[in-house]
């Protein structure tokens, strides 16, 4: 089982070779964060407005304290998702450290995994620092994923790290089958975050129609 493996210690290599987790290409194979997206409020609009004016005022002065991407940008997301109302309901994992080095200065932060449903995973990558990139969660996100015995059709997962976001689904079969969706960055032009909220209701609404 996948919970034999330690969290910090999981690769995407570990996960092709113990599992035959594939990573799939096609289109098709994940449309549910691009077809059928429901609408997003004028008054929604706004909140996110605020909730990214909040996010680029904080990395004007750095460092960032702990769990201030989930304070500033994913607890206003899962609220407006009604991620916080029943049937879901949120647990969370134990954080897994990470480290980087760039130029002889050595950057740390956490990956904290938070189940929001049977089949609803987000994984949120916090540094003090610097911006790690989101493929540093990706091997820890399919590996809870893979692990969670509720869900033996398919699972979808959020990875961020506050400024991007990205989506992934799971098809649990004999060979296990993965597909991402396109990044979501805070700062493109317009507010990605209407992008990201529509998607998330899309799944919420996927997640408990079974």
């Amino acid at each position: 089982m996948v919970q034999t493996l330690q969290a910090k210690n999981v690769t995407l290599h570990d996960l092709r070779a113990r599992f035959g987790v594939q990573l799939v290409e096609d289109d098709q194979f994940f449309r549910e964060w691009q077809d059928n997206l429901p609408e997003i409020t004028d008054l929604e609009k706004q909140r996110l407005d605020r909730v990214k004016a909040s996010y680029s005022n904080l990395l004007k002065y750095p460092p960032m304290l702990e769990n201030t991407v989930k304070m500033v940008v994913l607890s206003p997301l899962l609220d407006l998702a009604g991620f916080y109302l029943s049937p879901f309901h949120i647990t969370s994992e134990k954080s897994v450290e990470i480290s980087a080095e760039d130029e002889g200065v050595m950057y740390k932060g956490q990956i904290d995994v938070l189940a929001l449903f049977e089949q609803l995973w987000v994984t949120v990558i916090e540094s003090k620092q610097a911006a790690f990139s989101l493929e540093v969660g990706r091997a820890q996100l399919l590996a809870y994923m893979l692990a969670n015995p509720d869900s033996d059709k398919f699972t979808f997962g959020l990875l961020t790290n506050g400024g991007s976001f990205m989506f992934i689904k799971l098809v649990k079969q004999e060979t296990p089958q993965y597909a991402m969706s396109k990044m979501f960055y805070i700062f493109n032009p317009g507010n990605d975050l209407y992008g990201v909220l529509s998607v998330l209701k899309r799944l919420g609404q996927l997640t408990t129609s079974k």
